[in-house]
This record gives structure tokens, sequence and C-alpha cells, in this order.
């Protein structure tokens, strides 16, 4: 239980990894306050993976809305007395060919991925100084901000920005004992996985259940599961990784070698 007492936000929890995060917090003892953009979403999965309703808060709110994102942090503070660390997991992401992208999917993709991450870094951070207290950051980017995968060219590049606003933040904030990492998932069977797969179908002509199934790690030989991807944040987020600092970690199954 290496995060007993410790109280962290997670952004995009509705669906996807950020289930698979919240979960494996909650099972290393955590509590956690999490957000999403529509309330049922995130709603649901409080009331799936804490019944009782006791170590965990389920808010509405837009990562891309500064004051959205402060009332966030204060309901936290509000609801469990303190706050520990964040975990930056809303993203979105919208596939296509280069040279037929569109600056308004263009910026949507930086608005949520880069902008609303650094506003739920700058939230907390203020909190955190504010009430002298340290605390862990852990953003979600991803292996596309390192390889650069075709048709995700905005994906791409805002996941890459990702890994370099943490290094710039975990150097930035270490005197305020803050300490921010990140990690860059691969295959993981979520809804976005699926979704590239629906792309991809009609254009490779491969019906998308045959490509999900084909987009596993090599060396793994079959999905990530969110959880799993969870365990590693949990990591991050626990005083073992006090050391490990800017880092953007590969949870890939060793796709991305770098």
């Amino acid at each position: 239980m290496i995060l007993q007492d410790r109280i962290f936000l997670v952004t995009g929890a509705g669906s996807g990894l950020g289930i698979g995060i919240a979960e494996a917090l909650l099972e290393q003892g955590a509590s956690v306050a999490l957000c999403d953009l529509q309330a049922d979403p995130v709603r649901q999965t409080a009331a799936r993976l804490d019944p009782g309703g006791s170590r965990s808060l389920a808010v509405a709110a837009d990562v891309g809305d500064a004051e959205a994102v402060r009332r966030f942090v204060a309901a936290a503070a509000e609801r469990f007395g303190q706050v520990d660390g964040l975990v930056n997991n809303a993203g979105v992401i919208a596939m296509g060919p280069a040279l037929e992208a569109d600056r308004a999917a263009f910026d949507a993709q930086f608005a949520v991925n880069v902008a609303g991450l650094f506003l739920c870094c700058q939230a907390l951070a203020r909190h955190l100084i504010g009430a002298g207290r340290p605390g862990r950051i852990v953003n979600i980017a991803s292996n596309a901000g390192k390889v650069g995968f075709p048709n995700m060219a905005a994906y791409n590049a805002s996941k890459a920005a990702v890994i370099s606003l943490t290094r710039a933040l975990a150097a930035e904030w270490a005197p305020q004992r803050i300490n921010v990492n990140a990690v860059c998932p691969g295959s993981v069977l979520t809804p976005m996985l699926a979704g590239v797969a629906d792309f991809l179908s009609p254009r490779q002509r491969v019906p998308a259940e045959a490509l999900l199934a084909r987009m596993v790690p090599a060396q793994l030989g079959r999905h990530i599961r969110p959880v799993e991807v969870g365990r590693v944040v949990a990591f991050l987020l626990s005083d073992a990784a006090e050391i490990i600092r800017g880092q953007s970690i590969n949870v890939d199954g060793g796709e991305t070698p770098y």
C-alpha cells in the first residue's frame, strides 16, 4: 500500500486509461478525486471502483478552463483535507493525413493535451506551494511523442510537447518539492486504441476487430491493460520514486527503445 492515505487528482477518469489509473491508485491505498468533461462517466467510474464512496470524489470539469480546474483542486482539498498529487490523463486525438489536417483539429488537440495539462499542473502547484506541502505529478504522454506515427501529426506533436513540458516543470519546481514525471503508453486496450483501429480499417481494408487484435507489443504478445499503466503511475507517485525526476518512461511493452 505505497500510497496509503495519499490524495490524488486524476483527469480524464471517465473512460479507458483514466479508469485503470484510478483503480491502481485505490488498490495502493490512495483516495482519488476524479474528473472528466461529462459528469455521468466519471460518477460511474467512482461508483464502480469505490462503491462506498469514502475514498473518491467525482467532478465534471473541463481541463481547458482554468477556473474549473482551480475549483476541482479546491473541491478535492475540501473533501479530503489535503491534496498530494495529480495524474494528467485527459487527452484527445483526431486521426487523419497531415495534408488534410485543418487548424481547428490541430488546435483542439493541443488545447486539451498540452494547454489543459499545463493548467492542471499549474493549479496543483499553486495549491501545494500555498499549503506548504510537497507533491507529485505524473503526466500521461505517449510513445507517439517519441516515434511519430502516420495520420497522427498533431497528436504526436502534442505528446512530444508533454514530454518537454515534464522536463521543464520538474526542473523549475524541484525547489518547491514538487516532483514531475511522465509515462509514455503504447498499445493499451482502451476506446482510443479502438478508435485508431476504426480509422485505419477502411483504409487498409481490414476489419477493425482484426486490426485491433494485431495492435499489440511484439515482446509482450498481448494488449496492455489500463490498470498495468496505472500501477507504474502509482509507483511514480510514491516515495520510492523520489530519485526519478523529469523522466518520460515508456510503458509500451518494449515497443519504443528510447
